[in-house]
């Protein structure tokens, strides 16, 4: 009695599609979340902080820091106090959050001066997204890294070729004239609803770069 060989059981294809189609999801997801906040975001402008151009501007990309990267910068705004209880770090000095607590940094409009951007104010945090803002404000999401630093997906940029040099020879003279006293950079973002943020371009001084 001759008995059939098992076939074979076909291929699920499914075992290879879904994990392709999650993969591309996750991708195309960051650019149209990007695309969501820039047509739907309304503009904020944010103050960097000093620091060396030779740090700033390496190959492709700048790379800036903000004062509202820094906890100092912080500490005295009503709802800090609150997020250090919530979410107490290891050290009350120098590490007061716990690491990668998120947050969200109420910013206030100020009046511009000459056309120039004036940076928006930080007066308040908070643990959850606010509910309930003023029209003069936004909020922006951030999150702890350590070290009394805080960031927002907002510190490294890259920008073309040919605006390299111009960028490179502004940043090096665009110093604060006296010690106190903001540097002239500033960066316009578009900031979402649920406080998620994507750069505009840069001031240096009166100079316009766009992103």
């Amino acid at each position: 009695m001759q008995q059939n060989e098992p076939s074979e059981k076909p291929i699920n294809l499914w075992r290879f599609v879904v994990p392709l189609l999650i993969q591309t999801g996750i991708i195309l997801a960051v650019p149209a979340q990007s695309v969501y906040t820039l047509v739907t975001g309304k503009t904020a402008v944010l103050q960097t902080l000093p620091v060396d151009p030779y740090d700033l501007l390496r190959g492709y990309s700048v790379t800036l820091n903000y004062e509202i990267s820094r906890t100092d910068n912080l500490k005295k705004l009503p709802g800090w106090a609150d997020l250090v209880k919530q979410y107490p770090g290891k050290n009350q000095q120098y590490d007061p959050l716990a690491q990668g607590t998120s947050l969200y940094i109420i910013l206030e409009e100020q009046k511009a001066s000459g056309g120039i951007p004036q940076a928006w104010k930080p007066v308040q945090v908070s643990g959850q997204l606010p509910t309930s803002l003023a029209a003069n404000q936004i909020t922006l999401k951030g999150r702890y890294s350590g070290y009394n630093s805080i960031t927002y997906g907002l510190e490294t940029y890259y920008i073309p070729e040919d605006q390299r040099n111009d960028i490179n020879k502004d940043i090096s003279t665009a110093r604060p004239i006296k010690p106190g006293q903001p540097q002239p950079i500033v960066v316009e973002v578009k900031v979402n609803a649920q406080g998620q943020a994507v750069p505009i371009n840069m001031w240096v001084r009166d100079r316009k770069y766009y992103f």
